[in-house]
């Protein structure tokens, strides 16, 4: 059900936008997972019903925004001043239960997966 896209190789510095198509769950995230280190959230946004909470990382507060497009269906992740650090696959994710957070048993649906590579 959630299908990201966007991902690919950058220098560092550089930026992306992450895309993932899924329905208007009111909890939506995105996560990491880097070669030979545990997945991580570094995104999530709850809607509520007259505004949105959106919480990051402390690793990339102030570079990435998390948004979304009901119309659209759409999550996405804007990545500015790319670090190397942040290589990784970068994972949509989606839950149905009030509340949001990082916890990802909490979490129903998940997508495949994408790759973002940052070279030095």
């Amino acid at each position: 059900q959630l299908v990201e896209s966007g991902g690919g190789s950058v220098q560092a510095g550089g930026s992306l936008r992450l895309s993932c198509s899924a329905s208007a769950y009111t909890c939506m995230a995105w996560f990491r997972q880097a070669a030979g280190s545990e997945r991580e959230g570094v995104a999530f946004i709850h809607t509520l019903i007259d505004t949105s909470v959106t919480e990051y990382a402390d690793s990339v507060k102030g570079r990435f925004t998390i948004s979304r497009d009901n119309d659209k269906h759409s999550l996405y992740l804007q990545m500015n001043n790319l670090k190397p650090e942040d290589t990784a696959l970068y994972y949509c994710a989606a839950r149905i239960s009030w509340g949001c957070n990082f916890r990802e048993p909490d979490f129903d649906y998940w997508g495949q997966g994408t790759q973002v590579t940052v070279s030095p």
